[in-house]
């Protein structure tokens, strides 16, 4: 079966969400996650945005947390307050995030690279509602490439916090969501060891193997006792992605 590593990612992390689940989610590959999810096993998983949108049905892939086209089928369309006061009441099953950098604890960067505040080698976005996501979800699911330049020993800026230094540390911090779950890459899906906090290699996608996700990050990695390959996308779940992004927005056209 062909299929590009952006919808193995797609579909591997579609599998981290559960029914009747509430989903605080970015456009990109979590956007497609969540609607293969809702397409497949998980038709009543709710979904909301940055930008006050509230469980949209959309028939064209969105360019951003904004897009109009993400008010298609909305069941609401509230403001950037009243979404983050649903994250501050507990209300928030799981957040969906990307990152420029992650560390050992979950901790990520997307704030600037290399240099200082000040004075960045390259400046990025920031945290925009992640550090709010993180603190307050009950639990996140991050996506991202695996490049041992963005799994890092140490993160040039913590922009939103994982498990901070490990152990309870996050529950002394008074944080109240659960921390980061699981972290899919185009090489693996990571979790956390649940006493340490650090992170752990779960699984490899297919052709991959223990040693190069280790090559490729700067940290050592816990190994789970039970490394298990991803599951291929079926044809399902291909289709679907397929269908909605017909330009190849998010989803490589060049074939695995």
């Amino acid at each position: 079966m062909n299929y590009t590593t952006e919808e193995l990612m797609i579909v591997a992390a579609s599998k981290q969400l559960d029914d009747e689940e509430v989903v605080f989610v970015g456009t990109g590959l979590p956007m497609l996650a969540c609607l293969v999810a809702k397409a497949t096993h998980a038709p009543n998983l709710f979904m909301l945005f940055e930008s006050g949108i509230i469980d949209p049905k959309p028939s064209h892939l969105a360019k951003g947390v904004g897009d109009f086209r993400l008010l298609k089928g909305a069941t609401k369309r509230t403001s950037l307050n009243y979404v983050l006061t649903l994250l501050q009441g507990g209300y928030i099953d799981v957040g969906f995030l990307g990152a420029a950098e992650v560390d050992q604890y979950g901790n990520i960067n997307s704030t600037f690279i290399g240099g200082n505040y000040t004075a960045p080698k390259l400046r990025l976005p920031g945290s925009g509602g992640a550090n709010d996501i993180a603190s307050n979800a009950k639990r996140t699911l991050v996506i991202m490439p695996h490049q041992k330049r963005k799994f890092k020993r140490n993160l040039s800026y913590l922009t939103t916090p994982g498990f901070l230094t490990g152990g309870d540390s996050r529950a002394q911090a008074g944080l109240i969501g659960g921390g980061p779950s699981r972290v899919i890459t185009d090489k693996a899906i990571l979790d956390f060891e649940p006493i340490s906090k650090k992170m752990r290699l779960l699984a490899v996608h297919p052709g991959v193997t223990t040693e190069e996700v280790q090559e490729l990050t700067e940290f050592e990695l816990l190994i789970s006792d039970d490394i298990s390959v991803t599951t291929e996308p079926t044809e399902e779940e291909l289709s679907i992605i397929r269908e909605l992004d017909k330009e190849g927005i998010y989803v490589n056209k060049n074939l695995a």
